[in-house]
């Protein structure tokens, strides 16, 4: 079995505090990657860089305090590539690429654009440009499994205010669209939907820390695996990490055959 979880962090360190790394090493996960790291590159401890033994490969954002992704793997990649070719939204830290074989394994930290009118506006920007890229690495014909906080809420039945969230960024009708197009149009798999197509509120990933949302499960499912149709195919088992709390989301942990 090969085991991948994706965890956005809020914060590395805030999250190293909260016990993240004792719970990622009793995991014993092939693959972890995580998102909004929240850190540069001299913020990062051995404690964090190679957690137990782990090689992790990170990519920070200029701005200090903001976004970064990175990769854990038990076993030293092939290929790293950090950034996948846009200047504006590789200054922000959002994409490392590990190889492994035939296997590629990407963490993604896809826009936010709920801040503003103008981070609405980058975020259409990041998915103008990803769409093409996404579209290169199916063409290359390996089998890939990108984890990461994409931002979005596919279908109705990912968020628990559907209805009056329509208006708000993370469930517009041209983010879902554009989510339907990577699946229905370019082949990739939303693989947690492929092992439970009508779970509702045990699928959310996120929970605001405005009012009670937690404790009321007022939750969105915005992280995802969103992998190749081959491996896909492996995907064994599905679950979302909810006994303790590291950040704001939980970690979705995916094993496959």
């Amino acid at each position: 079995m090969t085991k991948i979880i994706s965890a956005n962090l809020n914060g590395i360190r805030s999250a190293a505090k909260k016990g993240f790394f004792e719970w990622m090493n009793k995991q014993q996960a092939d693959f972890v990657c995580v998102q909004e790291l929240k850190a540069q590159a001299d913020d990062m401890t051995d404690d964090f860089l190679t957690p137990y033994g782990y090689h992790g490969h990170f990519h920070y954002a200029e701005k200090k305090g903001y976004s970064g992704a990175g990769v854990y793997s038990k076993t030293k990649p092939d290929a790293v590539e950090i950034g996948f070719g846009s200047p504006e939204f590789d200054a922000e830290g959002r994409y490392v690429r590990c190889d492994f074989g035939n296997l590629s394994v990407i963490s993604v930290y896809c826009p936010s654009g709920s801040s503003s009118p103008e981070r609405q506006e980058a975020k259409f920007r990041f998915m103008d440009l990803f769409m093409p890229h996404l579209a290169a690495l199916i063409a290359e014909g390996r089998e890939l499994v990108i984890c990461g906080d994409w931002n979005i809420a596919h279908k109705e039945i990912d968020l628990k205010n559907w209805k009056s969230n329509q208006k708000n960024s993370g469930f517009l009708p041209e983010e879902r669209s554009w989510m339907t197009k990577l699946f229905e149009e370019l082949g990739w798999v939303d693989v947690y939907r492929r092992l439970h197509p009508e779970t509702t509120g045990d699928a959310y990933t996120w929970w605001s820390n405005r009012g009670q949302a937690w404790a009321n499960n007022v939750g969105w499912r915005i992280d995802y695996h969103v992998a190749t149709s081959g491996i896909a195919a492996k995907a064994k088992r599905a679950s979302i990490y909810k006994e303790e709390r590291f950040s704001d989301h939980a970690p979705l942990i995916i094993e496959y055959a």
